[in-house]
């Protein structure tokens, strides 16, 4: 499963997202047993400041993950790789996550898309693993 797309943190081309470790740069909470990611506001230039105040104005604040995706993110900890939240979900959830490997792969890629996580040790991660960090929008 390569990643092809490039967003608005660049293009990994031939990149298997099975093999990445995604690590959260959102805060979260759980309301009923499911994620809701909070997405920050923008950091940017002051020169920036008012189109993306308006971007931000008009995108989704908060996210509400299913069952699979609100498991998947709470194992988005920057420890583990795609792969291993793949078993974690299938072992959780059994037949009613498949086709597990294509929907925490497009998950992934999309919430890296939002900004809302990053690939360990391919995209710039401060911080300790499993702690929420920042990442400038480039």
């Amino acid at each position: 499963m390569a990643e092809h797309a490039s967003g608005p943190r660049g293009g990994l081309a031939s990149v298997n997202v099975l093999d990445v470790t995604p690590v959260r740069l959102a805060d979260w909470e759980d309301h009923d047993d499911r994620v809701v990611i909070i997405r920050p506001r923008p950091r940017v230039p002051w020169y920036l400041l008012p189109i993306e105040s308006l971007r931000y104005g008009l995108a989704v604040r908060r996210i509400r993950l299913d069952p699979i995706g609100s498991l998947a993110w709470r194992s988005s900890d920057g420890t583990r790789t795609v792969a291993e939240i793949v078993c974690i979900v299938r072992e959780a959830i059994g037949t009613d996550a498949e086709p597990v490997e294509q929907r925490l792969g497009q998950l992934i890629r999309r919430l890296r898309q939002e900004g809302l996580l990053a690939y360990r040790d391919l995209d710039t991660v401060p911080g300790p693993p499993g702690q929420a960090v920042e990442l400038p929008l480039t």
